[in-house]
């Protein structure tokens, strides 16, 4: 369907849409995501993500065995329908050939809402395209912009927010260090420090530097491919294993780089950077780690 689409994808996809062209219940089908995102990097291990327009949902969602259809399924997942409200189901499947499909099953009036709506939903924004369509259903589809998902430029006010909770946090897994504390110190670092707000500081980094035209995907995934190799290298050195030596060693490289890449925010946005708290919690950094271990 795409020319970047690998070949076994590809194969699959027209396994799914002749399936659906038989399927009296499916009456219309979408390709979304990356395989029909221009931007999006796509390989053997990309999902496929379909959408279906089902005339009666509830009745197709009572049983699941048409998935086994497009490969031996090792595993699936199924979302939980009544927070949708109706408007439509999911049927994630792992396949034996190691390839998953994302099945969006849509209700047709919230389908047609949908396609009504003001702006695209985000899964319609971010790409898509109309591979069946037997009752016109998608006729007031709005093309994509492919920009929902673009990196915005914060307000100085979230900004603030952001280094203040960094420079905040840091000051925790300092406290686990010392207490050796390994599994609290690594969810301090790896997933309030990294994603709460490592992540959005690399994103307006680069953001800034691409003119907030880019998209550096989900969790930095794309980071790679936008840092310098020297920079990039910075942000390796926040990962640490289980020593605790080494959890110190990242423990200071988040500094650096929250330092680095905060100042060089502010300084293109001209935004106020927090050099005070910087240095206080700098200051405790290096006091703690002198002292003795928690006996």
């Amino acid at each position: 369907m795409t020319n970047k689409m690998p070949a076994a994808r590809s194969a699959q996809l027209e396994k799914a849409l002749q399936w659906a062209k038989d399927n009296e219940q499916i009456r219309a089908m979408l390709l979304t995501s990356s395989m029909v995102n221009p931007d999006a990097p796509v390989d053997d291990f990309s999902d496929l993500d379909i959408e279906w327009v089902i005339a009666d949902l509830p009745a197709f969602l009572a049983d699941d065995s048409w998935l086994s259809h497009f490969g031996e399924v090792v595993s699936y997942i199924v979302e939980n329908e009544e927070a949708f409200d109706g408007r439509h189901a999911m049927r994630m499947v792992f396949y034996a050939d190691y390839s998953k499909i994302d099945f969006k099953l849509y209700a047709v009036d919230k389908f047609v809402e949908d396609t009504l709506a003001e702006a695209l939903p985000e899964d319609w924004d971010v790409g898509y395209k109309v591979l069946l369509d037997k009752d016109g259903l998608t006729r007031h589809l709005k093309p994509p912009t492919y920009t929902s998902v673009l990196i915005r430029k914060p307000s100085e006010e979230h900004f603030q927010w952001v280094l203040n909770n960094y420079w905040w946090d840091l000051t925790y897994v300092v406290k686990c260090l010392w207490r050796e504390e390994l599994f609290y110190a690594r969810f301090m670092s790896e997933q309030v420090m990294r994603f709460e707000h490592l992540q959005h500081i690399i994103e307006w980094y680069i953001g800034m530097q691409h003119g907030w035209k880019v998209t550096t995907n989900k969790y930095g995934r794309l980071f790679k491919q936008y840092l310098s190799p020297e920079l990039w290298q910075r942000v390796e050195a926040t990962f640490a294993g289980a020593d605790m030596q080494d959890n110190w060693r990242a423990l200071e490289a988040y500094a650096a780089l929250g330092r680095e890449l905060g100042m060089a925010i502010a300084g293109g946005l001209g935004y106020h950077y927090p050099a005070k708290l910087d240095e206080q919690v700098t200051r405790y950094i290096e006091t703690v780690k002198q002292m003795p271990p928690k006996q």
